[in-house]
């Protein structure tokens, strides 16, 4: 029998990365980039969502997939010791590295080498707690997976991840989506499976609530800092929506504790920030 959850616990089903993040620019065609001051950690959607939501106090499960190097090693007990409870399936490959180009202004570029790790149905993990879970946050890549996700109480959606909606055929709560990017747009999904409410993020500018046939906007939040990075932002932001959902707080006001996250994320260089 799986454990109870304390009140307000969330999950995230989701990848990490070995990310080193390097400040510089990106070359031109054919020619070479010197870039400096290199920060290696666990990182990726999964990775971030996860130490954000435990930065906010919530009891925070990873369900996730490690590989057998250093690398999976040292990102479990990163995350760990930020607070995370890392369950992950074993994999019998490294873990995937990536590398963040940040620019002068804080706009970062990532290039991932290889295919992502994620969680799937068939794996030996405790997906039985999501049922005792207030809200969960997916960001993983199997349909199944996503199943499994949609026992929690509340189920964000990242929508990156829309082919897996349609292909589990499930209905999320809330999908997640940037207003600037025209791969991430959930209004193409059949009627049976539109959220109840969807999320357009829009950075500095805040963002839209579409929920009910209604659109209200909720207001940026001023970094506490000036903008280093802007690595992971987003998927803070997801974070924290659901840890506000799981809290039982109104769409709005879990928007306002992403923007919160969000906003603070920008302020240090990749997507963890300092230990707690």
């Amino acid at each position: 029998m799986t454990p109870a959850r304390p009140p307000g616990s969330v999950a995230v089903v989701g990848h990490v990365e070995w990310v080193t993040h390097a400040l510089g620019a990106l070359p031109d065609r054919g020619h070479i980039a010197d870039l400096r001051d290199p920060l290696a950690e666990p990182a990726g959607g999964g990775a971030v969502a996860a130490c954000a939501a435990a930065r906010l106090g919530a009891p925070t499960t990873l369900l996730t997939a490690l590989g057998d190097d250093v690398a999976a090693q040292r990102s479990r007990a990163i995350l760990e010791a930020r607070g995370v409870e890392v369950v992950g399936a074993s994999r019998r490959q490294p873990q995937t590295p990536v590398l963040s180009i940040t620019e002068a202004d804080g706009e970062r570029t990532i290039m991932v080498v290889g295919p992502r790790l994620q969680a799937e149905a068939g794996d030996d993990l405790p997906w039985g707690l999501l049922a005792d879970i207030g809200g969960a946050y997916y960001a993983g890549e199997h349909p199944g997976a996503l199943e499994h996700a949609r026992a929690a109480s509340v189920l964000v959606v990242t929508a990156r991840r829309l082919d897996d909606v349609r292909a589990a055929g499930v209905r999320a709560d809330v999908v997640v989506a940037s207003a600037s990017d025209p791969d991430e747009d959930p209004w193409g999904l059949p009627q049976p499976l539109m959220p109840r409410a969807i999320v357009l993020t829009d950075g500095s500018r805040g963002g839209v609530i579409h929920r009910g046939g209604e659109s209200i906007r909720y207001a940026p939040v001023t970094p506490p800092g000036p903008v280093v990075d802007t690595y992971g932002c987003g998927d803070s932001f997801a974070a924290g929506l659901t840890v506000g959902l799981a809290r039982g707080l109104d769409i709005a006001d879990a928007c306002a504790l992403g923007a919160h996250a969000g906003a603070q994320c920008a302020t240090w260089r990749g997507g963890l920030g300092p230990t707690p």
